[in-house]
Protein backbone atom coordinates (compact mmCIF):
# COMPACT_ATOMS: atom_id res chain seq x y z
CA UNK A 1 0.00 0.00 0.00
CA UNK A 2 1.19 3.10 -0.79
CA UNK A 3 2.62 5.91 2.02
CA UNK A 4 -0.17 8.21 0.71
CA UNK A 5 -2.29 6.22 2.48
CA UNK A 6 -0.35 6.96 6.19
CA UNK A 7 -1.00 10.25 5.54
CA UNK A 8 -5.21 10.19 4.70
CA UNK A 9 -5.17 7.80 7.71
CA UNK A 10 -3.82 10.42 9.88
CA UNK A 11 -6.76 12.60 9.37
CA UNK A 12 -9.52 10.46 10.09
CA UNK A 13 -7.55 9.50 12.95
CA UNK A 14 -8.11 12.89 13.90
CA UNK A 15 -11.90 13.63 12.38
CA UNK A 16 -12.20 9.77 14.37
CA UNK A 17 -11.21 11.29 17.75
CA UNK A 18 -13.13 14.98 17.19
CA UNK A 19 -16.26 12.80 16.68
CA UNK A 20 -16.75 10.95 19.43
CA UNK A 21 -14.59 12.09 21.87
CA UNK A 22 -17.51 15.01 23.26
CA UNK A 23 -19.47 11.83 24.35
CA UNK A 24 -17.22 11.16 26.99
CA UNK A 25 -16.37 14.56 28.42
CA UNK A 26 -19.89 15.86 28.39
CA UNK A 27 -20.07 16.27 31.94
CA UNK A 28 -17.01 18.58 32.26
CA UNK A 29 -18.57 20.50 29.44
CA UNK A 30 -21.84 21.12 30.32
CA UNK A 31 -20.31 22.23 33.74
CA UNK A 32 -17.67 24.78 32.25
CA UNK A 33 -20.98 26.34 30.15
CA UNK A 34 -23.94 26.16 33.19
CA UNK A 35 -25.62 23.75 30.48
CA UNK A 36 -27.22 20.54 30.85
CA UNK A 37 -26.27 17.05 29.75
CA UNK A 38 -29.01 17.45 27.76
CA UNK A 39 -28.10 20.33 26.13
CA UNK A 40 -24.34 19.83 25.65
CA UNK A 41 -25.62 16.69 23.88
CA UNK A 42 -26.18 18.70 21.27
CA UNK A 43 -22.39 19.38 20.51
CA UNK A 44 -23.06 15.35 19.20
CA UNK A 45 -26.10 15.96 17.19
CA UNK A 46 -24.90 19.47 15.50
CA UNK A 47 -22.06 17.43 14.91
CA UNK A 48 -23.53 14.40 12.72
CA UNK A 49 -26.47 16.80 11.26
CA UNK A 50 -22.83 18.88 10.13
CA UNK A 51 -21.88 15.91 8.55
CA UNK A 52 -24.94 15.12 6.54
CA UNK A 53 -25.42 18.90 5.21
CA UNK A 54 -21.25 19.74 4.55
CA UNK A 55 -20.74 16.49 2.86
CA UNK A 56 -22.30 17.74 -0.05
CA UNK A 57 -21.90 21.23 0.15
CA UNK A 58 -17.82 20.82 0.65
CA UNK A 59 -17.74 18.56 -1.81
CA UNK A 60 -19.67 20.53 -4.66
CA UNK A 61 -17.92 23.50 -4.11
CA UNK A 62 -14.04 21.35 -4.11
CA UNK A 63 -15.34 20.37 -7.80
CA UNK A 64 -12.91 22.64 -9.08
CA UNK A 65 -10.01 22.14 -7.49
CA UNK A 66 -7.63 19.36 -7.57
CA UNK A 67 -8.17 16.48 -5.30
CA UNK A 68 -4.93 17.15 -3.09
CA UNK A 69 -5.61 20.65 -2.60
CA UNK A 70 -9.11 20.07 -1.41
CA UNK A 71 -8.04 17.40 0.81
CA UNK A 72 -5.50 20.04 2.48
CA UNK A 73 -8.09 22.92 2.55
CA UNK A 74 -10.84 20.71 4.33
CA UNK A 75 -7.44 19.67 6.92
CA UNK A 76 -7.14 23.25 7.73
CA UNK A 77 -10.96 23.90 8.50
CA UNK A 78 -10.91 20.95 10.80
CA UNK A 79 -7.61 22.45 12.38
CA UNK A 80 -9.86 25.75 12.92
CA UNK A 81 -13.12 24.32 14.33
CA UNK A 82 -11.28 22.30 17.04
CA UNK A 83 -9.12 25.60 17.48
CA UNK A 84 -12.43 27.11 18.15
CA UNK A 85 -13.98 24.44 20.40
CA UNK A 86 -11.04 24.46 22.31
CA UNK A 87 -11.01 28.15 23.01
CA UNK A 88 -14.60 29.13 22.74
CA UNK A 89 -16.07 31.64 25.87
CA UNK A 90 -19.79 30.65 25.52
CA UNK A 91 -21.13 27.27 24.36
CA UNK A 92 -22.62 28.65 21.52
CA UNK A 93 -19.24 28.98 19.95
CA UNK A 94 -18.17 25.62 21.27
CA UNK A 95 -21.35 24.65 19.20
CA UNK A 96 -20.27 26.69 15.86
CA UNK A 97 -16.61 25.00 16.14
CA UNK A 98 -18.08 21.60 16.50
CA UNK A 99 -20.51 22.78 13.32
CA UNK A 100 -17.14 23.77 11.67
CA UNK A 101 -15.39 20.77 12.12
CA UNK A 102 -17.88 18.67 10.89
CA UNK A 103 -17.90 20.07 7.59
CA UNK A 104 -14.71 18.81 6.65
CA UNK A 105 -15.74 15.19 7.80
CA UNK A 106 -17.83 13.82 5.23
CA UNK A 107 -16.19 15.39 2.02
CA UNK A 108 -12.20 14.28 3.36
CA UNK A 109 -13.83 10.83 3.67
CA UNK A 110 -15.20 10.99 0.55
CA UNK A 111 -12.36 12.82 -1.32
CA UNK A 112 -10.03 10.30 0.41
CA UNK A 113 -12.29 7.28 -0.44
CA UNK A 114 -11.79 8.43 -4.03
CA UNK A 115 -7.85 8.87 -4.14
CA UNK A 116 -7.35 6.27 -1.51
CA UNK A 117 -8.80 3.64 -4.75
CA UNK A 118 -6.60 5.75 -7.02
CA UNK A 119 -3.35 5.10 -5.65
CA UNK A 120 -3.98 1.14 -6.44
CA UNK A 121 -4.43 -1.17 -8.71
CA UNK A 122 -8.10 -2.34 -9.24
CA UNK A 123 -8.26 -5.25 -7.46
CA UNK A 124 -6.88 -3.72 -4.37
CA UNK A 125 -9.34 -0.34 -4.02
CA UNK A 126 -11.44 -1.37 -0.88
CA UNK A 127 -8.23 -2.57 0.42
CA UNK A 128 -7.09 0.92 -0.06
CA UNK A 129 -10.40 2.23 1.56
CA UNK A 130 -9.77 0.49 4.38
CA UNK A 131 -6.44 1.27 5.03
CA UNK A 132 -7.88 5.06 5.23
CA UNK A 133 -10.73 4.24 7.67
CA UNK A 134 -8.15 2.07 9.62
CA UNK A 135 -7.13 5.79 11.01
CA UNK A 136 -11.09 6.33 12.19
CA UNK A 137 -11.32 2.52 13.84
CA UNK A 138 -8.13 3.08 15.51
CA UNK A 139 -8.89 6.67 16.79
CA UNK A 140 -11.94 4.46 19.13
CA UNK A 141 -9.50 1.93 20.06
CA UNK A 142 -7.03 5.12 21.33
CA UNK A 143 -7.50 8.62 20.34
CA UNK A 144 -11.32 8.94 22.24
CA UNK A 145 -10.38 6.77 25.37
CA UNK A 146 -7.06 8.94 25.86
CA UNK A 147 -9.01 11.85 24.86
CA UNK A 148 -11.70 11.47 27.57
CA UNK A 149 -9.06 10.46 30.09
CA UNK A 150 -6.71 14.23 29.01
CA UNK A 151 -10.05 15.80 29.49
CA UNK A 152 -10.82 14.66 32.75
CA UNK A 153 -7.42 15.27 34.04
CA UNK A 154 -6.47 18.68 32.81
CA UNK A 155 -9.55 19.90 31.08
CA UNK A 156 -11.39 19.24 27.92
CA UNK A 157 -10.44 22.06 26.18
CA UNK A 158 -6.74 20.43 25.71
CA UNK A 159 -8.26 17.68 24.33
CA UNK A 160 -9.71 20.15 21.72
CA UNK A 161 -6.08 21.40 21.07
CA UNK A 162 -4.18 17.90 20.68
CA UNK A 163 -6.73 16.79 18.30
CA UNK A 164 -6.37 20.34 16.50
CA UNK A 165 -2.60 19.34 16.42
CA UNK A 166 -3.39 16.16 15.09
CA UNK A 167 -5.41 17.61 11.83
CA UNK A 168 -1.93 19.94 11.16
CA UNK A 169 -0.19 16.35 11.40
CA UNK A 170 -2.65 15.30 8.56
CA UNK A 171 -2.40 18.60 6.71
CA UNK A 172 1.38 18.07 6.43
CA UNK A 173 1.38 14.30 5.87
CA UNK A 174 -1.02 15.51 2.90
CA UNK A 175 1.36 17.76 1.74
CA UNK A 176 4.45 15.71 1.53
CA UNK A 177 2.92 11.99 0.88
CA UNK A 178 -0.01 12.56 -1.46
CA UNK A 179 0.69 12.93 -5.14
CA UNK A 180 -0.51 15.77 -6.98
CA UNK A 181 -4.04 14.95 -8.37
CA UNK A 182 -5.41 17.21 -11.17
CA UNK A 183 -9.42 17.15 -11.00
CA UNK A 184 -10.30 14.79 -13.76
CA UNK A 185 -10.69 16.49 -16.90
CA UNK A 186 -14.29 17.22 -18.29
CA UNK A 187 -15.93 16.93 -14.89
CA UNK A 188 -17.94 19.14 -13.66
CA UNK A 189 -21.08 19.61 -10.95
CA UNK A 190 -23.78 18.01 -13.06
CA UNK A 191 -21.83 15.29 -14.07
CA UNK A 192 -21.07 14.24 -10.33
CA UNK A 193 -24.64 15.11 -9.66
CA UNK A 194 -25.77 12.32 -12.36
CA UNK A 195 -24.78 9.89 -10.77
CA UNK A 196 -28.04 10.15 -8.54
CA UNK A 197 -29.53 9.21 -11.49
CA UNK A 198 -27.96 5.30 -10.80
CA UNK A 199 -30.50 3.31 -8.83
CA UNK A 200 -27.68 0.99 -7.85
CA UNK A 201 -25.71 4.29 -6.25
CA UNK A 202 -29.58 5.34 -4.46
CA UNK A 203 -29.14 1.86 -3.34
CA UNK A 204 -26.03 2.00 -2.35
CA UNK A 205 -26.31 4.94 0.25
CA UNK A 206 -30.09 3.21 1.39
CA UNK A 207 -28.09 0.08 2.91
CA UNK A 208 -25.37 2.32 4.15
CA UNK A 209 -27.99 4.49 6.60
CA UNK A 210 -29.89 1.14 7.47
CA UNK A 211 -26.49 -1.00 7.92
CA UNK A 212 -24.83 1.21 10.05
CA UNK A 213 -27.85 2.80 11.45
CA UNK A 214 -28.37 -0.80 12.84
CA UNK A 215 -24.98 -0.23 14.28
CA UNK A 216 -26.05 3.03 16.35
CA UNK A 217 -29.01 1.82 17.09
CA UNK A 218 -27.42 -0.48 19.78
CA UNK A 219 -24.41 1.25 20.78
CA UNK A 220 -25.97 4.43 21.23
CA UNK A 221 -27.91 3.34 24.84
CA UNK A 222 -24.64 1.21 25.52
CA UNK A 223 -24.14 2.74 28.94
CA UNK A 224 -27.48 2.00 30.02
CA UNK A 225 -27.76 -1.32 28.73
CA UNK A 226 -24.27 -2.15 30.36
CA UNK A 227 -25.08 -0.70 34.10
CA UNK A 228 -28.54 -1.35 34.26
CA UNK A 229 -28.97 -4.39 32.23
CA UNK A 230 -25.73 -6.81 32.13
CA UNK A 231 -25.08 -5.49 35.97
CA UNK A 232 -21.37 -3.76 34.62
CA UNK A 233 -19.67 -0.20 36.64
CA UNK A 234 -19.93 3.25 35.13
CA UNK A 235 -16.13 2.72 34.79
CA UNK A 236 -16.34 -0.56 32.80
CA UNK A 237 -18.20 1.05 29.75
CA UNK A 238 -15.40 3.24 28.46
CA UNK A 239 -13.41 -0.16 28.27
CA UNK A 240 -16.50 -1.86 26.69
CA UNK A 241 -16.37 1.21 23.84
CA UNK A 242 -12.61 0.31 23.31
CA UNK A 243 -14.04 -3.38 22.85
CA UNK A 244 -16.19 -2.05 20.63
CA UNK A 245 -13.53 -0.05 18.71
CA UNK A 246 -11.08 -3.31 18.28
CA UNK A 247 -14.07 -4.85 16.74
CA UNK A 248 -14.16 -1.78 14.28
CA UNK A 249 -10.71 -2.45 13.55
CA UNK A 250 -11.14 -6.01 12.99
CA UNK A 251 -14.09 -5.89 10.65
CA UNK A 252 -12.60 -2.51 8.70
CA UNK A 253 -9.75 -5.02 7.70
CA UNK A 254 -11.87 -8.01 6.94
CA UNK A 255 -14.24 -6.12 4.70
CA UNK A 256 -12.01 -4.39 2.94
CA UNK A 257 -10.03 -7.83 2.14
CA UNK A 258 -12.86 -9.61 1.17
CA UNK A 259 -14.52 -7.07 -0.58
CA UNK A 260 -11.74 -7.08 -3.44
CA UNK A 261 -12.59 -10.31 -4.22
CA UNK A 262 -16.45 -10.59 -3.75
CA UNK A 263 -18.14 -7.10 -3.21
CA UNK A 264 -21.43 -8.77 -2.66
CA UNK A 265 -21.13 -11.59 -0.94
CA UNK A 266 -19.05 -9.87 1.87
CA UNK A 267 -22.29 -7.23 2.22
CA UNK A 268 -24.96 -10.01 2.21
CA UNK A 269 -22.56 -12.22 4.88
CA UNK A 270 -21.47 -8.97 7.01
CA UNK A 271 -25.36 -7.61 7.08
CA UNK A 272 -26.69 -10.93 7.75
CA UNK A 273 -24.24 -11.50 10.78
CA UNK A 274 -24.84 -8.03 11.92
CA UNK A 275 -28.74 -8.64 11.86
CA UNK A 276 -28.48 -11.97 13.57
CA UNK A 277 -26.21 -10.83 16.16
CA UNK A 278 -28.08 -7.51 16.98
CA UNK A 279 -31.61 -9.59 17.45
CA UNK A 280 -29.41 -12.13 19.83
CA UNK A 281 -28.06 -8.79 21.73
CA UNK A 282 -31.58 -8.39 23.02
CA UNK A 283 -30.56 -12.00 25.36
CA UNK A 284 -26.99 -11.93 25.54
CA UNK A 285 -27.24 -8.06 27.09
CA UNK A 286 -28.07 -9.78 30.07
CA UNK A 287 -25.41 -11.77 30.80
CA UNK A 288 -21.50 -9.75 31.20
CA UNK A 289 -19.00 -12.43 29.66
CA UNK A 290 -21.92 -12.79 26.31
CA UNK A 291 -22.69 -8.71 26.20
CA UNK A 292 -18.76 -7.98 25.86
CA UNK A 293 -18.02 -10.70 22.89
CA UNK A 294 -21.83 -9.40 21.32
CA UNK A 295 -19.89 -5.95 21.70
CA UNK A 296 -17.20 -6.79 19.97
CA UNK A 297 -19.31 -8.77 17.09
CA UNK A 298 -21.16 -5.81 15.96
CA UNK A 299 -18.11 -3.49 15.90
CA UNK A 300 -16.31 -5.92 13.55
CA UNK A 301 -19.54 -6.98 11.79
CA UNK A 302 -21.00 -3.15 11.47
CA UNK A 303 -17.77 -2.08 10.21
CA UNK A 304 -16.44 -4.79 7.60
CA UNK A 305 -20.16 -3.37 5.53
CA UNK A 306 -17.60 0.31 5.54
CA UNK A 307 -15.58 -0.55 2.89
CA UNK A 308 -17.60 -2.80 0.14
CA UNK A 309 -20.62 -0.17 0.80
CA UNK A 310 -17.75 2.46 0.20
CA UNK A 311 -16.69 1.10 -2.69
CA UNK A 312 -19.96 -0.18 -4.28
CA UNK A 313 -21.20 3.41 -4.71
CA UNK A 314 -17.42 4.52 -6.65
CA UNK A 315 -17.91 1.71 -8.95
CA UNK A 316 -21.23 2.34 -9.65
CA UNK A 317 -20.97 6.23 -9.33
CA UNK A 318 -17.92 5.59 -12.04
CA UNK A 319 -16.45 8.77 -14.15
CA UNK A 320 -17.82 11.22 -11.19
CA UNK A 321 -17.60 9.83 -7.66
CA UNK A 322 -16.61 12.21 -5.95
CA UNK A 323 -19.87 13.72 -4.88
CA UNK A 324 -21.30 9.99 -3.91
CA UNK A 325 -18.76 9.20 -2.51
CA UNK A 326 -19.00 12.37 0.08
CA UNK A 327 -22.66 12.07 0.45
CA UNK A 328 -22.21 8.44 1.54
CA UNK A 329 -20.28 9.23 3.97
CA UNK A 330 -23.01 11.55 5.19
CA UNK A 331 -25.17 8.38 5.06
CA UNK A 332 -23.25 7.24 7.60
CA UNK A 333 -23.91 9.95 9.58
CA UNK A 334 -28.05 9.99 8.84
CA UNK A 335 -28.61 6.60 9.97
CA UNK A 336 -26.74 7.49 13.08
CA UNK A 337 -28.77 9.81 13.60
CA UNK A 338 -32.38 8.33 12.48
CA UNK A 339 -31.12 4.93 14.49
CA UNK A 340 -30.44 6.85 17.85
CA UNK A 341 -33.67 8.63 17.26
CA UNK A 342 -35.79 5.47 16.91
CA UNK A 343 -34.05 3.40 19.39
CA UNK A 344 -34.84 6.30 22.21
CA UNK A 345 -38.72 6.24 20.49
CA UNK A 346 -38.98 2.16 22.04
CA UNK A 347 -37.05 3.09 25.30
CA UNK A 348 -39.57 6.09 25.94
CA UNK A 349 -42.25 3.45 24.72
CA UNK A 350 -41.33 1.45 28.01
CA UNK A 351 -39.97 -1.55 26.16
CA UNK A 352 -36.77 -1.39 27.82
CA UNK A 353 -33.15 -0.60 27.36
CA UNK A 354 -32.33 -3.77 25.30
CA UNK A 355 -35.83 -2.77 22.81
CA UNK A 356 -33.19 -0.64 20.36
CA UNK A 357 -31.31 -3.40 19.69
CA UNK A 358 -34.70 -4.87 18.01
CA UNK A 359 -34.53 -1.96 15.92
CA UNK A 360 -30.79 -2.23 14.51
CA UNK A 361 -31.89 -5.77 14.28
CA UNK A 362 -34.66 -4.77 11.72
CA UNK A 363 -32.76 -1.76 10.12
CA UNK A 364 -29.60 -4.24 9.54
CA UNK A 365 -32.38 -6.69 7.47
CA UNK A 366 -33.59 -3.94 5.71
CA UNK A 367 -30.30 -3.19 4.45
CA UNK A 368 -29.62 -6.89 3.45
CA UNK A 369 -33.48 -7.30 1.77
CA UNK A 370 -32.19 -3.99 -0.33
CA UNK A 371 -28.05 -5.95 -1.34
CA UNK A 372 -30.10 -8.65 -2.21
CA UNK A 373 -32.44 -6.62 -4.54
CA UNK A 374 -29.37 -4.77 -6.00
CA UNK A 375 -27.55 -7.83 -7.18
CA UNK A 376 -30.99 -9.17 -8.69
CA UNK A 377 -31.10 -5.95 -10.20
CA UNK A 378 -27.35 -6.55 -11.84
CA UNK A 379 -27.68 -9.65 -12.28
CA UNK A 380 -30.43 -8.33 -14.90
CA UNK A 381 -28.85 -5.78 -16.55
CA UNK A 382 -25.58 -8.46 -16.66
CA UNK A 383 -27.17 -10.56 -19.18
CA UNK A 384 -26.66 -10.12 -22.97
CA UNK A 385 -28.07 -11.43 -26.22
CA UNK A 386 -25.12 -11.90 -28.98
CA UNK A 387 -25.83 -13.91 -32.49
CA UNK A 388 -24.07 -16.74 -33.05
CA UNK A 389 -23.72 -17.54 -36.97
CA UNK A 390 -27.46 -16.12 -37.32
CA UNK A 391 -28.78 -18.46 -34.46
CA UNK A 392 -28.78 -16.33 -31.46
CA UNK A 393 -27.13 -17.61 -28.36
CA UNK A 394 -27.64 -15.72 -24.68
CA UNK A 395 -24.75 -15.55 -22.39
CA UNK A 396 -25.51 -15.00 -19.27
CA UNK A 397 -22.90 -13.42 -16.41
CA UNK A 398 -23.09 -13.44 -12.96
CA UNK A 399 -22.45 -11.20 -9.79
CA UNK A 400 -19.28 -11.74 -8.23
Amino acid sequence: MPLALLALAIGAFGIGTTEFVPMGLLPEIAGDYGVSIPSAGLLVTGYALGVVAGAPVMTALGTKLGRKTMLMLLMGLFVLGNLISAVAPSFELMLVGRIVTALAHGAFFGIGSVVAAELVAPEKKAGAIAAMFTGLTVANIVGVPLGTFVGQAVGWRVTFAVVAALGVAGLLGIAKLVPPLPRPEGTHLRHELAAFRNKQVVLAMAMTVLGFGGVFAAITYIAPMMTKVAGYSDGAVTWLLVLFGVGMFLGNLIGGRYADRKLMPMLFTALGGLAVVLALFTVTAHNKGLAAVTVLLIGALGFATVPPLQKRVLDQAHGAPTLASAVNIGAFNLGNALSAWLGGVVISAGFGYTAPNWVGAVLAGSALLLAIWSAALERGTQRVTEPDNGKGKVLTSAVS
